[in-house]
C-alpha cells in the first residue's frame, strides 16, 4: 500500500500538521495520561511529520521520567502530537486530531501503559 498524507490539528485551528501514513495501525494506551486524553497513537519518523502552523501556540507538559514531551495548544488545550517516551526520536500523532473521521480508518491495538516497563519490554525493547 502506498503512503498517504493526512492533515489535522487542534480544536481552535491554531495548530495544524501533516503526517505521512504508511500503515493505518495505531495504539491505545491505558496509562493515566493517555486514558484521560482519549488518545490513539500513530508513531512516525520525524521526516513523516510536518508542523504547518502553531509552533508558538504549543506548550509542553512533562512528568515522571521527563522523556515524553506532551505538547498541547495553550489556546484550546488539545494534544495533537507529542514526543513519546517509548520512541523519543519520533513523533506520536493523536489520530483523533486528524481531519474529519480519518481516525476511523485505523486498526487500533492496545498497549498496557499502566505497566509501561513490562509492556515496552514485551514489544522487544
Amino acid at each position: 500500500m502506498a503512503s498517504e498524507f493526512l492533515e489535522g490539528g487542534c480544536h481552535c485551528g491554531g495548530v495544524r500538521f501533516r503526517v505521512e501514513v504508511e500503515a493505518f495501525v495505531a495504539s491505545e494506551c491505558n496509562c493515566s495520561m493517555c486514558a484521560m486524553k482519549g488518545m490513539f497513537h500513530l508513531i512516525v519518523q520525524p521526516e513523516r511529520f510536518t508542523l504547518l502552523k502553531g509552533a508558538d501556540l504549543l506548550s509542553v507538559y512533562s512528568f515522571n521520567t521527563h522523556v515524553a514531551k506532551h505538547r498541547f495548544c495553550r489556546v484550546c488545550g488539545i494534544h495533537p502530537f507529542y514526543t513519546p517516551r517509548s520512541d523519543p526520536d519520533k513523533v506520536d500523532v493523536n489520530i483523533r486530531c486528524l481531519d474529519g473521521d480519518a481516525w476511523r480508518r485505523f486498526s487500533i491495538h492496545g498497549f498496557d501503559g499502566r505497566n509501561w516497563e513490562a509492556a515496552y519490554a514485551a514489544r522487544g525493547h
